[in-house]
């Protein structure tokens, strides 16, 4: 057997420093959205070229909107016209912040 390290074991170590959970807090809920927006177009069984026609857009656009990578943040009118061709409806929620550990 291999001494090899997996995502999951790099993942825990790497979260254990501060400043990289800080990081990966700050970033869930835009993963999180993009995750769901992915899953919605699948369960629809459109692919990005699909969803680029229902936009009126191109599949470069659907694809950097779906990107985790990406470093644009897409206008909220546009995640609504993404979710409405699905057949959904947007809904935003705000919670407090958790005090932070010292």
């Amino acid at each position: 057997m291999t001494d090899q390290t997996t995502f999951k074991d790099f993942k825990k170590k790497a979260l254990k420093k501060t400043d990289v959970k800080a990081a990966y807090d700050e970033l869930a809920p835009a993963y999180a959205m993009k995750r769901k927006m992915i899953a919605m177009r699948k369960a629809k069984g459109l692919t990005q070229t699909d969803m680029a026609i229902l936009l009126g857009t191109k599949k470069s656009n659907i694809s950097r909107l779906e990107s985790v990578i990406s470093g644009a943040s897409p206008r909220l009118a546009t995640v609504e016209s993404y979710a409405q061709a699905l057949g959904f409806r947007m809904k935003i929620e705000f919670e407090a912040e958790r005090p932070k550990d010292k």
